[in-house]
């Protein structure tokens, strides 16, 4: 038996690159892939392939940053199928610049994407996981969050709150069978990066004890492995997924 088979996952950010390599496992591992995201195209696209090779999606057009919009997809989500069993807090953006460069809206619009709309997706499925008594929620920070990065301001911000976030919904939830955890990538070779300078992609790479960036896949499977019945007992934890950057 497939290790997601008939459970219900919302990966938010799923319509390209870690969260549709997501979206793609889960729905291989037989679980319904709830793909929420902006780029309509794209989503309906990773639905497109999942239902090709014999998997279970659904798209849906989603702001995360709107509670009405996240409450909606909820509300379809739990009338499509009956319940809602795993959120993948995938989706984010970033706007970088210097602190000195860095305008406001740059910093509020990485901070209602990153932040808020973790904090969106996240109360609108607590009740029903709570009301069930089990659930699994996993929430993308990032190394940077760790340790600080130059020109990030609002992106290590939001990714440091969600690592504080995590921790908290893991005290407030754990005791009603919820388990709240966080992976935090490293540098990833999604489209965007390969896209990089090949200088730039070297030097990245000479930063990783492994010698290497991670595929989207191998961030996918950091958030397979945190909610699956083998990390039962893992609540709060943020996992460093980073090649030994952190080290």
């Amino acid at each position: 038996m497939k290790r997601f088979e008939g459970k219900v996952a919302i990966i938010t950010g799923g319509a390209d690159g870690i969260g549709k390599a997501t979206a793609l496992k889960f729905a291989a591992e037989g679980a319904i892939a709830v793909i929420w995201d902006v780029q309509e195209n794209k989503g309906h696209s990773a639905v497109d392939e999942i239902v090709a090779g014999g998997g279970k999606a659904l798209f849906f057009n989603i702001n995360t940053t709107n509670y009405t919009e996240v409450e909606a997809g909820v509300n379809k989500t739990v009338e499509a199928f009956g319940t809602i069993d795993i959120l993948i807090n995938n989706a984010g953006i970033t706007r970088d610049a210097s602190l000195r460069k860095m305008t406001g809206e740059m910093w509020q619009q990485v901070i209602d994407v990153n932040l808020t709309g973790v904090f969106n997706c996240t109360k609108a499925v607590a009740d029903i996981m709570v009301a069930k008594g089990k659930g699994k929620i996993v929430n993308a920070s990032s190394v940077v969050g760790l340790y600080g990065n130059f020109g990030q301001t609002n992106y290590v911000a939001t990714k440091a709150g969600i690592i504080g976030m995590t921790k908290t919904w893991a005290r407030e939830l754990g005791r009603k069978g919820i388990n709240v955890n966080a992976i935090a990538p490293g540098f990833t070779l999604t489209e965007m990066v390969a896209k990089m300078p090949a200088d730039v992609l070297e030097s990245m790479k000479a930063k990783v004890p492994l010698g290497r960036l991670a595929t989207p896949e191998e961030m996918a499977d950091a958030y397979l492995f945190l909610c699956s019945e083998q990390a039962s007992y893992i609540n709060g934890v943020t996992l460093s997924v980073d090649g030994g950057m952190t080290v």
